[in-house]
């Protein structure tokens, strides 16, 4: 299940949609900012039928 997702690069401060797969349940991954090309941490909460909770972005030396 795809699900869109607003997001706010943690370095650059750019607003930028990103598409998130909830068929694996929770989930942390790392995806560059299409704006800066840094690498931003997603964490990724889903509930019980997979439907997205939470989309958290961290850059990845935090």
């Amino acid at each position: 299940m795809l699900e869109p997702a607003d997001i706010t690069c943690p370095y650059c401060g750019e607003a930028f949609e990103t598409t998130v797969d909830c068929s694996g349940g929770d989930q942390r991954y790392i995806e560059d900012c299409p704006v800066c090309c840094r690498p931003v941490e997603f964490r990724i909460e889903t509930g019980g039928d997979r439907e997205l909770l939470s989309v958290t972005v961290a850059r990845e030396d935090d």
